[in-house]
Formats: C-alpha cells, structure tokens, sequence
C-alpha cells in the first residue's frame, strides 16, 4: 500500500511539473494577463511545496514548525501577491523575462 501511495505522489510531482514546463511557450506565444496570472500562481505554489518540504525535512518542535509554516504561508502570499501587482501596474512577467533578449 505504501508503494501506491509513492507512486501516487510521484505521478502528481510529475503532472505538476510539466504542467509548469508547459506554460513558457504559452507565455512566448500568447502573452497575455491570463498567461502571466497562471505563472505567477504556478510559481508561487511550487516555491511554498518546495519550501515546506525543506521545513518538514529540517524543522523540528511543535512551536517552531508552526511558525515556520505560518511564516511560508506569509511569504507565499506576499510572493503571490507581489507578481499579481507586477503584472497589473508594470510590464508583466512574461515581457520582463523577455526584455534581456531586446537589448
């Protein structure tokens, strides 16, 4: 039971990862608010998997686990929050990854 349960995590790593592989050619091709609103989403969800991950790896206690989670999910939102007024008031993120390649 505890194989299925891993492969079942791992189909879900896999699904999410080339689901986020899947949107740079979006954002070259079709840039546009839903586009970047989507990347700014997928980035921000797998930088707080990626660093829960490392907190469960590495944090141990009651209180400093909890802290460490409510201090992920602080700067998550903050993160999210961010890339969502980056798009709405400046360029965007897809041309802002694009603009190095204008020079």
């Amino acid at each position: 039971m505890a194989s299925l349960s891993r492969l079942s995590t791992f189909c879900q790593r896999g699904i999410r990862r080339n689901s986020v592989i899947g949107m740079a050619p979006d954002a070259y091709l079709y840039p546009g608010p839903l586009v970047e609103y989507s990347i700014a989403a997928a980035l921000t969800l797998h930088g707080h998997w990626g660093i829960g991950q490392v907190l469960t790896d590495y944090v141990y206690g009651d209180v400093k686990v909890k802290l460490a989670k409510a201090g992920v999910l602080l700067l998550s939102t903050a993160t999210f929050f961010g890339l969502c007024y980056f798009n709405y008031h400046d360029v965007g993120l897809c041309k802002a990854v694009a603009m190095p390649w204008q020079i």
